[in-house]
């Protein structure tokens, strides 16, 4: 056996693996998923824009240039989830395949030159379902409008406390709105209005969110990001105030195109269609009321993966879940964060319910730095937890759990590379994140990231002292390093600090 073959029997497995390709009005996008677990792993994302619904408002067909490039694209996303290991792949057809009458001819050409590959063409129902399941993963309990914008349709659904209620498809999607405008921003709005004055129950929005999905209305929330210089380039979670969003709006729809692709954060290749999401997200927010927008990287294509998974695993809570899945991967024992939760509960006597999940998920993300080269931990530790995958962590979530376990990590005290998660916060949450992260200090200093050492020791807080308490015969050593540390801790609360041995 040769070396190459020896190596790759000896390759550790990797978890399953499943492909899902979006053939939309404008793009065709291919995204590879890892595992089954309660946050989408995305570890493959290409995109080909192909226009496949660019004239079908005038013509009533695809795109003729585009499915020939479409055939050969689909064949090419089989031939990549095939090597990485995912060969069920599936494809999802949206808007333009259903309403195109030559769109059932291209679905029998995908399956003649793919076979082996589901072709599922949406209702414009089924679509804005699909999408609320992606959105649902990242937002368990949303209580709001969620609007999903592509090229040929703009999908509508009323969430109400975590589920799908009412859903409408709309013929409002960027391409579809310009070419039904001829071009015209002003025709555009009229379009716009009327189309969602046929769905009534968008009113109910009123003082709730506007959950924001499509490629159209990122690109509009990186401009804007860019241009408020926000200390996080993530798009998912991003909110905006609603009289923002609308002065967003009012700037995209007057800005030519030229001025469009010139702006911080664009994408040249967006520029023609941002206007007509503009006009469609500012009729949407007119005719729902909505408080604020919230945008979401999540909709089909993660309700497409959100089917796949066990009723179980779909009910956790993805805080949680994404904390225990990178504790997993990058700590040394599972069995240690459950004790920590408890060893800094006296700590935080009044905390709420939300404070509580931040303090559970920082002390399970409180060893992600433990296999990273010694001088880096704090810095490599707080940017995998602050830039991670985590559907359900919303920016200020990322930016507490990331400065608690930097500062468990003992980084100086305002260097430059803690302050996008400083810029995030508030000041009753630095607080909080600093005191968790000197516990968790503390905490690792006694027990070297140990079960047995930990629960040899307690912490405890009576008549104005914080009581670091020692078993005798445990191992367990107040040096220079833990009582210090126990007096920092103390002074931050406000507390005197008294070491108990014994």
């Amino acid at each position: 056996m040769d070396g190459l073959a020896s190596a790759a029997l000896q390759a550790p497995q990797h978890p399953p693996r499943s492909a899902i390709v979006d053939l939309g009005s404008n793009s065709v996008r291919l995204v590879v998923f890892e595992g089954l677990g309660r946050n989408p792993v995305p570890i493959f994302n290409e995109k080909a824009v192909l226009g496949l619904g660019r004239g079908l408002q005038s013509t009533g067909r695809l795109n003729e240039a585009a499915v020939e490039q479409a055939l050969t694209v689909l064949a090419r996303y089989h031939a990549v989830a095939t090597a990485m290991g995912a060969p069920a792949m599936e494809i999802l057809a949206t808007a333009a395949m259903r309403d195109a009458s030559n769109g059932p001819d291209f679905a029998a050409r995908l399956r003649e030159r793919l076979p082996e590959v589901p072709v599922t063409i949406l209702t414009g129902e089924g679509e804005a379902r699909m999408s609320a399941e992606g959105l649902l993963l990242g937002f368990p309990e949303a209580n709001g409008i969620l609007g999903d914008i592509g090229g040929g349709s703009l999908e509508v659904v009323d969430l109400r406390d975590g589920e799908a209620r009412n859903s409408a498809s709309l013929p409002l999607g960027v391409i579809r709105l310009a070419e039904r405008a001829g071009g015209d921003v002003t025709q555009a709005r009229a379009i716009a209005e009327a189309d969602l004055a046929t769905v009534p129950w968008l009113a109910g929005g009123k003082g709730r969110d506007l959950y924001l999905v499509g490629g159209a209305w990122r690109a509009m929330a990186k401009i804007h990001m860019s241009q408020t210089h926000y200390p996080l380039s993530i798009v998912h979670h991003y909110v905006l105030p609603r009289e923002e969003a609308r002065d967003l709006c009012a700037l995209i729809i007057a800005s030519k195109k030229a001025q469009l692709e010139k702006l911080p954060g664009a994408q040249a290749r967006r520029a023609a269609d941002l206007p007509f999401a503009a006009v469609a997200l500012r009729r949407l927010l007119r005719a729902s009321g909505a408080d604020r927008v919230v945008f979401s990287a999540n909709g089909l294509r993660e309700g497409w993966y959100a089917r796949r998974l066990e009723a179980g695993v779909r009910a956790e809570d993805p805080l949680l879940a994404a904390s225990l899945e990178m504790s997993a991967r990058f700590g040394r024992d599972e069995t240690l964060p459950p004790a920590l939760i408890n060893w800094t509960a006296p700590l935080f006597p009044r905390e709420t319910g939300f404070e509580r999940a931040l303090r559970e998920a920082a002390c399970w993300l409180s060893d992600v730095g433990s296999h990273d080269h010694p001088d880096y931990r704090a810095e490599q530790a707080f940017l995998r937890i602050l830039r991670q995958p985590g559907v359900g962590l919303d920016h200020h979530a990322r930016a507490f759990l990331a400065l608690a376990v930097a500062l468990r990590y003992e980084a100086a005290p305002d260097p430059v590379a803690l302050a996008p998660a400083r810029a995030l916060l508030g000041a009753a949450e630095v607080r909080q994140a600093e005191l968790l992260g000197a516990a968790l200090r503390l905490a690792y200093t006694l027990s070297g990231g140990t079960l047995a050492l930990l629960r040899a020791s307690a912490l405890s807080v009576m008549d104005g002292t914080l009581r670091l308490t020692l078993e005798a015969g445990k191992g367990l050593f107040a040096g220079e390093g833990a009582l210090r540390r126990l007096e920092g801790l103390a002074t931050a609360l406000n507390l005197r600090a008294e070491l108990v041995e014994g």
